[in-house]
């Protein structure tokens, strides 16, 4: 009995931790006509990477689109804010 309570326990918190991501907050620029934008990206892991591995993951993102990242602002493992959401507008999660 215990053992399936356990089985249940386990399958029911594999859901919750697979939706966990690292959210990145960077700005980005195109040039000809210089355009800038502050964006919001998810990376699909519950646990965030270094600066440099989220740095070399945005820039792939953003360079397939024509962007050019300047930095990032911050990771979190934290579902961004109403007020970021509305920063990042079009950008939200867009890359």
């Amino acid at each position: 009995m215990t053992r399936m309570v356990l089985i249940l326990s386990l399958l029911l918190a594999m859901p919750a931790a697979a939706q966990a991501e690292c959210y990145v907050h960077y700005k980005a620029k195109q040039d000809s006509p210089l355009r800038l934008h502050y964006g919001i990206l998810a990376l699909g892991s519950a646990a965030c990477p270094g600066p440099a591995a989220a740095t070399r993951n945005a820039e792939s993102r953003l360079q397939a689109a024509g962007w050019t990242l300047l930095n990032i602002v911050a990771l979190s493992t934290d579902p961004p804010g109403a007020e970021q959401r509305a920063n990042a507008g079009a950008y939200y999660l867009r890359f």
